[in-house]
């Protein structure tokens, strides 16, 4: 069942999937139309499960449960991670790759992997008050809260001396 993300509540549990590139304009309004559908139509042993999207920064999509109604269970989980492989081939991206890094550089936000980011923090050209977002998140709470944060308060900051 399809509710608008800003309506669940704050423990409503959230996956964070990260592209490695932003989404065009197009390509955004063909994600969310497919986004409702699946999402309209996701269930966990043919119960509905209360859920909303939202797209941030035309790069991360971020998917809430309201676990308090229904939980999700291994099919319904194994439903979405199909659903997110299936956008990865539809548009060339990556959503789930959980060894790249996003941060903002200003307004933009630079994408790399783990690898090129723990050099960049060697190299200083990343700080501690660099911001990076923590998807490792688990609900809209934390979400609100620790998501986008600086560094040092993230579990990036193992790579700042």
């Amino acid at each position: 069942m399809l509710v608008d993300f800003n309506t669940l509540p704050e423990e409503s549990r959230v996956w964070i999937y990260q592209s490695n590139r932003s989404f065009s304009e197009q390509e955004l309004s063909e994600l969310k139309e497919k986004l409702d559908i699946f999402i309209e139509n996701w269930t966990a042993h043919g119960s509905d499960l209360q859920s909303g999207y939202t797209i941030e920064y035309k790069r991360f999509i971020v998917i809430a449960l309201n676990q308090s109604l229904t939980n999700a269970t291994g099919c319904s989980i194994d439903a979405s991670v199909h659903f997110i492989q299936q956008l990865e081939n539809d548009y060339n991206v990556d959503l789930m790759d959980k060894m790249n890094v996003s941060y903002k550089q200003g307004e933009y936000v630079a994408h790399k992997s783990l690898l090129d980011f723990k050099k960049m923090a060697k190299d200083k050209a990343v700080s501690k008050n660099t911001i990076v977002f923590n998807n490792l998140v688990t609900n809209i709470a934390e979400f609100k809260e620790n998501w986008e944060v600086p560094a040092s308060e993230s579990w990036h900051s193992r790579f700042l001396k």
